[in-house]
């Protein structure tokens, strides 16, 4: 699926009647509306090294024209709750009250009104398992072109330097998982990276859970990856239970079946700031 062509100023329609409904209960109720957000791909362009990724320039004041129009904005993400602050510079900022960002897959949370975090203790598997992965790799002989992302409660490995990405992904997919089982951890893939993560959260869970908080009765959700899956299930269960939900899908052409299951296909982050920045000059 894609979207209609979109300019600066207007709306871009959602090619499915599900999305046109939901757009529509946005635009009817939007103090009733939660918008979620991944972050990396979604709000930040994807670069080589994770730690150099920043959100788009325009990001934060688009957030910022829409999230008093609405119940609330969070930023739902694989990255550690305060990694996605610094790196999306939410902090302070006047307007972004109502923003939550839900780290580690909602492990973690930080809420702009208090400016904390708040967080259980780490599962006992990701240190085994950090421990472990330096000498695992070199017994398979994956060193070549990966490296490994420490992300405080889940590690990650990445193969995007690897000489041929896609092909070092495919090879370690079996083996990091069976390092994980052993740990009883989870590995989730995504783009060009296999994390290492504990069982029982992702980003569908932590959405429902939020909405639900909420009381939201109209839900959008962008993401890029295949992270974002399940939060788009999330949406699609929301949808059944008689909460309107958009899908948009941060257009990557390494990612098809996000694309073909969203409700509207942006340009990347900037079509995504373009999306948020049209929908709070609508709400005017």
């Amino acid at each position: 699926m894609g979207s209609h062509p979109e300019s600066k100023d207007s709306l871009p329609a959602p090619v499915t009647p599900a999305g046109r409904d939901a757009l529509d209960a946005i635009l009817t109720r939007p103090t009733r509306t939660v918008v979620a957000l991944d972050f990396d791909g979604t709000l930040a362009p994807i670069v080589p090294d994770p730690d150099q990724a920043r959100a788009h320039p325009d990001a934060v004041p688009a957030l910022a024209a829409l999230a008093p129009k609405v119940a609330s904005i969070a930023v739902v993400t694989g990255r550690p709750a305060g990694v996605a602050v610094r790196h999306g510079g939410f902090a302070g900022v006047p307007g972004l009250e109502h923003l939550v960002v839900l780290g580690h897959y909602g492990a973690e949370r930080w809420d702009a009104v208090s400016g904390t975090v708040t967080a259980p203790a780490p599962h006992p598997g990701v240190a085994a398992v950090r421990a472990e992965l330096p000498g695992f790799l070199d017994r398979i002989g994956a060193w070549q072109g990966t490296w490994i992302e420490e992300k405080g409660r889940a590690v990650a490995v990445h193969t995007r330097r690897a000489a041929d990405p896609q092909a070092a992904f495919e090879a370690l997919r079996e083996p990091l998982a069976d390092l994980a089982t052993r740990h009883g951890l989870i590995v989730e893939p995504g783009r060009m990276v296999l994390e290492l993560r504990p069982p029982g959260m992702d980003k569908g869970v932590a959405l429902l859970e939020y909405v639900r908080e909420v009381g939201a009765e109209a839900v959008l959700y962008a993401g890029d990856d295949l992270g974002d899956l399940p939060a788009f299930a999330a949406v699609d269960k929301l949808r059944s239970d008689g909460v309107p939900g958009l899908l948009v899908c941060s257009g990557s052409s390494e990612v098809g079946e996000l694309a073909e299951r969203a409700d509207l296909v942006v340009d990347g982050p900037s079509g995504v700031v373009r999306l948020l920045a049209s929908l709070a000059a609508e709400l005017a």
